[in-house]
């Protein structure tokens, strides 16, 4: 059995790691933390775990993390960076799922999070968790920066156009739509029902922080640095991302084909029938990507659909993907839920 940790579980991506790891045969949730909750049973905070999870949040300076095998970080950004060091040299292997450690370039991380970085020494020795790009260097990470949600649909969709050469990799287009539990579990006006239902908005189209690290991402595929316009937006829905992304066409190629022998022995990556429009709810609470390929007119530019679940395939899901590559388990363990519906 894996014994593993989970520090700041309270959140929406905290309660998703544990609906996940309480039905993976291979795993004992050893200890979850919360500075703020320490003493209540997780049962209490979340009733659809009673019976499954017979735990109590721990204070994090009493938790015993240097016993886990692993330990995820779901906290906020700028945690795992001040905390995660010295499990790591207790031999304690990590997943952050926040940003800390994504971006290569410090400063360039320093500059879109607006704080010093704690452990740029450890920045070099991440290993960024996209699977279906970096399964052989996941393997034997002892830390792996899990993607952001944008990040993850985005790329998945992006990826084989570029990887094939057919695409101008300086003028694409990825235009984002996330559900409301992507901004977290705390009270914020934007998130508030009244705001947030019947409405529909853009928001951060001068920059958004997963904006780089889309980039750096799709640089290690070209080998070069590629021209990416993100603009996400916020939908009256609870969870799940619809990325639309366009690219101009520079090379023919049978693009359908290109995308199904590209993904053909991935498990979490469904490339759809032509002409196919996946929604959200086709991937809600489960750790998949949904992807179509589109020409439309038959013009110069290619749209590609790529929708996940942000909890799950944009966050914890994906986590627990790279868990199981670290340890050398089947990758679809504990993994295998069918979407929700409706």
């Amino acid at each position: 059995m894996i014994k593993v940790g989970i520090v700041g579980g309270t959140g929406y991506t905290g309660v998703e790691l544990l609906r996940l790891l309480a039905q993976h045969a291979k795993v004992e949730i050893a200890a979850i933390t919360s500075r703020g909750d320490a003493g209540t049973p997780v049962s209490c905070m979340f009733p659809s775990l009673r019976g499954r999870v017979d735990l109590k949040f721990e204070d994090p300076e009493r938790a015993n993390l240097r016993a886990c095998d692993v330990v995820f970080f779901a906290t906020p950004n700028g945690v795992a960076m001040q905390q995660a060091p010295e499990l790591l040299e207790a031999g304690v292997r990590v997943i952050d799922l926040a940003a800390d450690f994504r971006l290569t370039d410090v400063a360039e991380w320093e500059r879109w999070y607006g704080m010093q970085h704690a452990s740029p020494g450890w920045v070099a020795k991440a290993v960024y968790g996209l699977p279906e790009v970096n399964r052989a260097a996941i393997r034997d990470a002892r830390l792996v920066a899990n993607p952001g949600c944008y990040p993850t649909a985005v790329q998945l969709g992006f990826i084989p156009l570029l990887k094939a050469g057919l695409v101008d990799v300086d003028h694409l287009i990825a235009d984002a739509k996330s559900g409301v539990s992507g901004a977290g579990r705390k009270a914020e006006i934007s998130s508030l029902f009244s705001e947030a239902a019947d409405n529909f908005k853009a928001y951060a189209v001068s920059g958004h922080r997963h904006l780089p690290e889309i980039r750096q991402g799709l640089a290690r595929v070209t080998g070069a640095s590629v021209g990416l316009t993100f603009v996400p937006h916020l939908t009256p829905i609870v969870r799940g991302i619809e990325a639309t992304l366009y690219a101009q066409i520079s090379a023919d190629a049978d693009y359908q084909s290109v995308y199904e022998k590209y993904y053909a022995d991935e498990p979490f990556v469904d490339v759809m029938p032509a002409n196919s429009h996946p929604d959200t709810r086709s991937v809600r609470a489960a750790n998949v990507c949904r992807i179509a390929v589109h020409r439309p007119q038959n013009g110069n530019v290619l749209v590609v659909l790529s929708v996940i679940d942000n909890l799950v395939k944009g966050a914890a899901g994906q986590a627990i993907q790279n868990m199981n590559i670290m340890f050398g388990l089947p990758e679809t363990d504990g993994l295998w839920q069918l979407p929700v519906l409706p």
